[in-house]
C-alpha cells in the first residue's frame, strides 16, 4: 500500500474519505526536520501533505517514491521547490481554499490596530476608564494598500471598499481587477497609505520588503497589517518604527521563526496585535485545505499513472 506523508497531527475526514488505499502517516503536531527525514526513509511516501515543517531536499532524496508535495493551504515557501524540479516531482498548492478566513483575520488585525482594542481591553481591566483621553483611528476615507493581489489579497479589499476605504494594489501578475482596486506602484503604496497588509508569498526577491528603508517613506501613523510570511518584514526596523511613532501599530499574523521564542521584542510592544499565524486556520478552512490538497496530489498521481499506462502500451 502506497504511503501518504502529512506533516501534521490530522486531516479533515473528508480529505481522508478521498484518499482510502492509502497509508496514511501523520508527522504530530510540532514535527522536527530530523523527525520527518526518518518518516520518508521509513514510510518511503508517494505523496506529501505540508502542514507544518518543511520539506527539504534530504526529505525529497529520503523518498524515491514520491511524485507530489501538496501543499495544505496556498504558501510553497516551505517547500524546497528546486529539488523537487531536479527529481520531476510536483508541487501543488491548495491556492484560494483559505481565502476567506485569512481575509478576514486580516481585516480583525486591521481593526483591532486601528481602534487600541488590545490596548483598551488591558486598560479596562486593571480598572481604567479612556473615554475622554483616547481617540482611535477612523477607516472610513483612509487609503489601503495592498501588496499580492490573489485570492486573499482581493477578498481583503473588497472588505474594505465597503467600509469606505480607497484601496491600492500591487500586483505585476494580476490581471483584470475589480473595479475596487486601483492599480499602483509600490512607491505609490508607501507614500499614500494609511494601512499597509502584504498579502503576497515570499520570495527571495521580495525578503524583508518591508525595511527600514520603505518604512522611512510610508506615511506618519501607517499601520502595517501581515498575514502572509514574516520574512516579509524586516521585525527590527519595524520595532525601531514602532517605537519612534513612524508606523502607529502593526498587526502581525507571521513571523520570521515559528514558534516565537520566549522573550520576543514584539511580545513587550503593546502597540503590537500577534496572533500565531492562524489567519487560515478555521474550521472551514481546515475542511477545504484538506479537501484540496487531497484532490491536487489525487490529481497528479492518476495523470502519472495514465501516463505511465500510455508509455507501456506503444
Amino acid at each position: 500500500m502506497s504511503a501518504i506523508l502529512v506533516t501534521g497531527a490530522d486531516l479533515a475526514p473528508q480529505a481522508l474519505a478521498l484518499l482510502e488505499g492509502f497509508e496514511m502517516v501523520y508527522a504530530g503536531k510540532t514535527p522536527t526536520q530530523d523527525e520527518l527525514l526518518a518518516l520518508c526513509r521509513t514510510h518511503d511516501p508517494v505523496a506529501i501533505i505540508v502542514r507544518y515543517g518543511k520539506v527539504d531536499a534530504a526529505m525529497i532524496d529520503a523518498a524515491p517514491s514520491l511524485k507530489v508535495i501538496s501543499k495544505h493551504g496556498s504558501g510553497t515557501d516551505t517547500i524546497d521547490k528546486a529539488a523537487a524540479q531536479a527529481r520531476g516531482i510536483e508541487v501543488v498548492a491548495a491556492a484560494g481554499a483559505n481565502a476567506a478566513a485569512v481575509a478576514e483575520q486580516a481585516l480583525a488585525l486591521m481593526l483591532a490596530c486601528a481602534k487600541s482594542v488590545v490596548t483598551l481591553d488591558a486598560r479596562m481591566r486593571a480598572g481604567h476608564w479612556d473615554k475622554a483621553t483616547h481617540k482611535s483611528l477612523e477607516l472610513h476615507g483612509r487609503t489601503v494598500g495592498l501588496v499580492g493581489l490573489g485570492a486573499i489579497g482581493q477578498r481583503f479589499a473588497r472588505m474594505a471598499d465597503a467600509m469606505g476605504m480607497q484601496v491600492l494594489g500591487f500586483d505585476p501578475f494580476a490581471k483584470d481587477l475589480p473595479r475596487w482596486i486601483q492599480p499602483a506602484a509600490l512607491e505609490d503604496i508607501w507614500r499614500a497609505s494609511d494601512v499597509i497588509s502584504l498579502h503576497c508569498p515570499l520570495t527571495a526577491e521580495n525578503r524583508n520588503l518591508l525595511d527600514a528603508g520603505t518604512l522611512a517613506r510610508c506615511k506618519k501613523g501607517v499601520i502595517v497589517v501581515n498575514t502572509a510570511r514574516g520574512g516579509l518584514i524586516d521585525e527590527g526596523a519595524l520595532l525601531a518604527a514602532i517605537q519612534s511613532g513612524q508606523v502607529r501599530s502593526a498587526g502581525l499574523d507571521s513571523f520570521a521563526v515559528e514558534p516565537m521564542s520566549a522573550g520576543h521584542p514584539f511580545q513587550s510592544e503593546p502597540r503590537i496585535v500577534l496572533s500565531p499565524h492562524i489567519g487560515g486556520v478555521t474550521g472551514d478552512a481546515y475542511v477545504n485545505m484538506g479537501v484540496a490538497a487531497a484532490r491536487n496530489l489525487l490529481a497528479v498521481l492518476q495523470r502519472r499513472a495514465a501516463d505511465t499506462s500510455a508509455q507501456q502500451a506503444r
